[in-house]
């Protein structure tokens, strides 16, 4: 094949993947949200004794009623549950579910278990269902017992609940914590981790952790469309990777921070935040498109040395700026609720290794590609950039003004 040729066929299939992740793009972001309707579920389990487990849960409270409502078959639970979501009161809430208990317990625990010795242990409610805003939204805390035939060995704990069958959110995360056999830590459940044991070895939890802080990154468009933006935006190899470590560094602090309890700051302003930062990144792009008449070849030239001009300099701190925003969703992702330990150190880093895996491997697969069309087809990789940085910006616009007024 001739070097013309060559050049034709490269330009016609990034341009063609460029056209064809647009509309995605954009119809990705609808109601829903860049990262889809889902939900997170608190179980804080310990000891209680010989034989005995103690669960403190917290549940959407909405999601609660809907989902124990549909399973059970309990219409005037809906009615009532209902009622007093859309009044917001927080007090009628709880005595909603408070007259429908046998509703709630049967849907939780049949979707909650804990087992000893390979038996199930049998739960019972203590105290009364309480309603208080967590998140942002109200969560429902109900607290069980387990009674175990068996006091001694290893015990595996389950979490279904909002399953994805269910067909009101997808993804549901049960973010466990515990202090439970002579051992404390935090784990996470979802559809392709339904199960704990504490016989689990280290291998197996960092895994879980890894593969949850791969899994929010990948998943989370809003996330991966800000790295692309970067990746849009780099002209060369030293932009691309002092704006990568700009982020990383910036995230890592706030999500440790933040997951730890150290930072605080409220989802309904995070969240916002973050989809104005995929519009703004991508925009400087679109905004510097005019004078970059070459496109950029991806490479570095004199020497190599990471310097950039001021402007360059400027997008790094801005993207520092966001990156410091992102860290604080990764947080709200991970949900951790619990006092400074070694182990929740831990546990915050596997997470992290895990995002910045996939941050990495999504540069390594792009950046050569647009880098290598920059020099076959100058012209096709502005088209391409401009293309792109459009879309990025539109989505992250639409889910900043979604976020923004409650869409």
């Amino acid at each position: 094949m001739s070097r013309t040729r060559r050049r034709a066929a490269l330009t016609t299939l990034v341009c063609a993947a460029a056209a064809a992740a647009v509309p995605v793009v954009v119809l990705g972001a609808g109601p829903a949200g860049a990262h889809g309707f889902t939900s997170t579920v608190y179980a804080d389990v310990t000891s209680a004794g010989a034989g005995a487990v103690r669960t403190e849960l917290d549940l959407e409270y909405d999601l609660l009623v809907v989902s124990a409502a549909d399973a059970q078959d309990d219409d005037a639970l809906f009615q009532d549950g209902t009622a007093a979501f859309e009044a917001a009161d927080l007090t009628w809430q709880a005595e909603a579910l408070a007259g429908h208990p046998e509703t709630v317990l049967a849907y939780v625990t049949e979707r909650f278990t804990v087992a000893a010795g390979g038996a199930d242990c049998v739960a019972e409610q203590v105290g009364d269902v309480t309603v208080a805003v967590r998140d942002g939204v109200p969560y429902a805390a109900l607290v069980l017992e387990h009674t175990c035939a068996a006091s001694d060995g290893a015990h595996e704990i389950g979490s279904t609940l909002f399953a994805d069958s269910e067909g009101y959110v997808t993804g549901t995360e049960t973010i466990l914590t515990y202090v439970l056999d002579g051992q404390e830590g935090s784990t996470a459940l979802d559809g392709a981790n339904p199960s704990f044991s504490t016989a689990q070895s280290t291998g197996e939890r960092f895994w879980t952790f890894f593969h949850l802080g791969a899994e929010h990154l990948l998943l989370g468009l809003d996330h991966v469309l800000f790295l692309l933006a970067l990746v849009a935006g780099s002209r060369r190899l030293r932009e691309v990777v002092l704006a990568a470590t700009a982020f990383t560094v910036a995230h890592s602090v706030t999500f440790v921070l933040a997951a730890a309890g150290a930072v605080e700051v409220p989802g309904r302003v995070v969240e916002p935040l973050i989809a104005l930062s995929i519009a703004v990144v991508a925009g400087w792009h679109l905004w510097r498109l005019p004078g970059d008449r070459d496109g950029g070849d991806g490479l570095d030239s004199g020497g190599g040395h990471l310097s950039l001009d001021r402007a360059g300099w400027l997008r790094v701190g801005v993207v520092f700026g966001f990156g410091l925003v992102h860290g604080l969703g990764f947080a709200g992702a991970l949900g951790i609720d619990e006092a400074w330990s070694w182990t929740l150190l831990w546990s915050l880093l596997v997470f992290n290794l895990g995002i910045e895996t996939v941050q990495l491997a999504l540069i390594a697969l792009t950046f050569p590609l647009l880098a290598l069309l920059r020099r076959r087809a100058p012209r096709a990789a502005r088209a391409v950039t401009g293309v792109t940085a459009v879309g990025v910006a539109a989505a992250g616009l639409v889910w900043f003004a979604q976020r923004l007024f409650g869409g």
